[in-house]
């Protein structure tokens, strides 16, 4: 600190500090939010056929208003006394029972009338997990916990250009879907670009049965999670530690919502995997060979 320096009105810092109203501007709330993702198998009754693959969420029943009896992300209130690391991992322990799983910040949700209950802001945060690994059960502040697959569909798209300045406007769908649960929300995002200047603008068009404007941060989360997939090794999170390169296509083309070329993305992911000399036997299938995660760096 710079106790021994004066501002304009003659005070050091030190009685600045002691004299500061903290009541002087508004404080809006803080809470986390957090957008647990996983890809499963698809259940089929054709043996000889590879299982397809579902992208996930982990979702909470919500036990208080508002949105009582709505679906949501985990989340919740940051405390005084904790980081919003801190309050991450005590929020998703409360409400799912999960505590050991890794997490990154995703983006801050700050629209003016996001919440019902005021002025709040919203640091989110995403993981991708294996739901095979850890037991999820509704905690203190939900009455129920599950996994959704998801839906995402592209179904509106427009692009609108003038000079140097252009407008890219979608409109996403995104299904929720449990058992005979379905969830729905609608998300208009904008993307203008004037000159070297970009925006993204993101809106929620409609919501059904899903919390919050948390239809958003999951649009949010998969348009993050499609960008690192193509540029990281963040889809080797979700694998076991042996696979074959077919598991590992079918992962990455789910969460991508496209086909790829088996010549292709092999090349493509060739620095990041390892043979080994084991080879796994599935009923119905040849013999194919497994390979484990070689961490990469580049040079």
């Amino acid at each position: 600190m710079n106790d021994n320096k004066l501002n304009a009105q003659g005070v050091d810092e030190s009685t600045f500090l002691a004299n500061y109203d903290m009541t002087a501007f508004d404080r809006p709330s803080v809470t986390v939010d957090m957008l647990l993702l996983t890809v499963d198998e698809i259940k089929s009754e054709n043996i000889r056929k590879l299982p397809e693959k579902t992208l996930k969420i982990l979702l909470i029943q919500r036990n208080e208003h508002p949105y009582l009896g709505q679906w949501a992300i985990p989340g919740g209130f940051v405390r005084m006394n904790e980081s919003l690391d801190q309050a991450a991992y005590r929020e998703l322990s409360e409400e799912t029972g999960v505590d050991n799983v890794y997490l990154e910040q995703l983006y801050t949700f700050g629209a003016v009338n996001r919440d019902p209950r005021g002025r709040i802001i919203s640091s989110a945060y995403m993981s991708l997990v294996d739901m095979h690994q850890i037991t999820t059960k509704a905690g203190t502040d939900a009455s129920d916990a599950k996994w959704f697959d998801i839906r995402y569909n592209v179904v509106n798209h427009t692009v609108k250009s003038e000079s140097n300045q252009s407008v890219e406007t979608k409109e996403i769908e995104i299904e929720l879907n449990h058992e005979n649960i379905q969830l729905k929300a609608v998300v208009k995002v904008v993307k203008s670009v004037s000159g070297k200047h970009v925006t993204f603008e993101r809106k929620l068009f409609s919501s059904d049965q899903l919390a919050f404007d948390h239809g958003v941060i999951i649009q949010t989360g998969l348009e993050r999670l499609r960008s690192k997939a193509n540029q990281s090794d963040i889809v080797f999170q979700l694998m076991p530690e042996l696979f074959t390169l077919t598991e590992l296509q079918k992962t990455y083309e789910v969460i991508l919502g496209q086909s790829l070329l088996k010549a292709n993305f092999r090349r493509k992911i060739a620095k990041y995997v390892e043979e080994t000399d084991e080879i796994v036997q599935d009923k119905g299938h040849r013999p194919s060979k497994l390979f484990k995660y070689k961490p990469y760096m580049e040079e």
